[in-house]
C-alpha cells in the first residue's frame, strides 16, 4: 500500500464509515414500483448505463436505450427483453440537442410516457490541464454539461406536464471533491450538481416537489469502461485504485429512480469522502490529488502516444459493464512480485 493510499484510508474510515452510507439494494418490494414504468437511459451501451438498463428490464420496465454504438445498443436491447423487459434502440449523440429532443419523442411514441429519464451519457480526457487540447476539453463540457441539460430540459418539460417523473443525473464523487489530471470532468461533475440543485428547488416552488424529483447519484471511482474510453494525454495506463465494482452503481441508478434522494453517493467511500470534504475541504482534496497522482501519473504502467479516446467517435473496445481495471491491476501487482 503506498503512503498516499495508506493515508486516504483513515480519512475515509473516519468520516465515511461515521456516516452510514445509504443501502441502495433493490429488494423484492420494489419490482412493483418498476414494472411497466418507461426508463430512457443515455450512455446505455456500457458501464453503469448498460448495468442499469438490464436490471431495469429483468424487473419488467421499458427501457429506451441512448448511445452512440448502434449495433452494441442491439445486444443490449437482446439482454432487456431476455431478462423480461421490453426495449427501444434509438442511437443518439447526447451533444446534439435536436438528437435528445429525438429521442424523447420516440420514447413517447412507443411507450405513451416517459416515467424516469436518467442522464448517464459521459466522456473524459485524463492528463495535464494545459496538454489536453481545448477542443477535448470543450467535447468534454459538450456531453457531460450540455448533454445533461438536453436531457433534462427534455424530461422535465413532459414531467411537468403529466405531472410526475423522476430524472436521474449521473454526477460524481468530483461534483463534491475534485481530482487534478480531470480538470474539466470534475467542473462538468459540478455543474451537473448545480443543474440537479436548482430544478429541486424549481419543483418546489411549483409546488411538484413530491412528484417531479431529481436525483444526483455520485459513485466514486469505478471500474468501468471509462478508462478504455477516455481520451489520455498522461503519457500512463488510465487507471485509478480502490475502484467499485460497476454494477453497484448501475444497481444504485435503478433504485435511486425509485426511492430519489436529491444527492447519492454511492457506498461508504464515497459517503466518506463527501463527509470529510464538507468537514475538511483543503485536506480532503490534497488526500484526493496525491492518491491520484500516485495512482495514475508515477505507478500507472507507461503506454502508447496521446489518444482521443472516444470523444469524437465512438470506440469498439470497452463494451461490457466492468471494465477490468481491477483485474488489470491485480495481474500487474502480481507479475512484479
Amino acid at each position: 500500500m503506498t503512503a498516499t493510499r495508506a493515508a486516504l484510508a483513515p480519512l475515509l474510515a473516519g468520516f465515511g464509515l461515521g456516516a452510514c452510507a445509504t443501502d441502495t439494494t433493490l429488494r423484492s418490494g420494489d419490482a412493483a414500483r418498476i414494472a411497466g414504468r418507461t426508463y430512457v437511459i443515455t450512455g446505455a451501451s456500457s458501464g453503469f448505463g448498460r448495468g442499469a438498463a438490464v436490471r431495469a428490464g429483468r424487473l419488467g420496465a421499458n427501457v429506451v436505450l441512448a448511445a452512440r454504438r448502434a449495433e452494441l445498443l442491439e445486444e443490449v436491447a437482446g439482454e432487456v427483453r431476455a431478462a423480461g423487459g421490453r426495449a427501444l434502440v434509438v442511437p443518439t449523440d447526447v451533444s446534439d440537442a435536436a438528437a435528445v429532443e429525438r429521442l424523447a419523442t420516440a420514447a413517447v411514441a412507443r411507450f405513451g410516457r416517459i416515467d424516469i429519464w436518467v442522464n448517464n451519457a459521459g466522456v473524459g480526457a485524463v492528463g495535464p490541464f494545459e496538454r489536453i487540447p481545448v477542443a477535448d476539453q470543450a467535447r468534454i463540457v459538450d456531453v457531460n454539461l450540455k448533454g445533461v441539460v438536453y436531457g433534462a430540459h427534455a424530461a422535465m418539460r413532459r414531467f411537468v406536464a403529466q405531472g410526475h417523473g423522476t430524472l436521474v443525473n449521473v454526477g460524481s464523487v468530483e461534483s463534491v471533491v475534485p481530482l487534478p489530471y480531470q480538470a474539466t470532468y470534475s467542473a462538468t461533475k459540478y455543474g451537473v450538481l448545480g443543474l440537479s440543485r436548482a430544478l429541486n428547488e424549481e419543483m418546489r416552488l411549483k409546488g411538484l416537489g413530491r412528484r417531479v424529483r431529481v436525483s444526483t447519484v455520485m459513485p466514486f471511482a469505478a471500474d468501468t469502461p471509462f478508462w478504455t474510453h477516455t481520451a489520455n494525454y498522461s503519457g500512463r495506463r488510465p487507471q485509478m485504485i480502490m475502484l467499485d465494482p460497476a454494477d453497484k452503481v448501475a444497481e444504485a441508478i435503478v433504485w435511486a429512480s425509485i426511492h430519489p434522494r436529491e444527492e447519492l453517493p454511492v457506498g461508504w467511500k464515497a459517503q466518506g469522502a463527501v463527509t470529510a470534504h464538507n468537514l475538511f475541504p483543503d485536506l480532503t482534496e490534497k488526500v484526493a490529488a496525491n492518491v491520484y497522482h500516485d495512482a495514475q501519473m508515477r505507478d500507472a504502467p507507461a503506454r502508447a502516444p496521446d489518444t482521443t479516446g472516444n470523444l469524437y467517435r465512438p470506440v469498439q473496445a470497452g463494451r461490457g459493464v466492468d471494465g477490468g481495471v481491477r483485474a488489470r491491476m491485480g495481474a500487474g501487482r502480481a507479475n512484479r512480485r
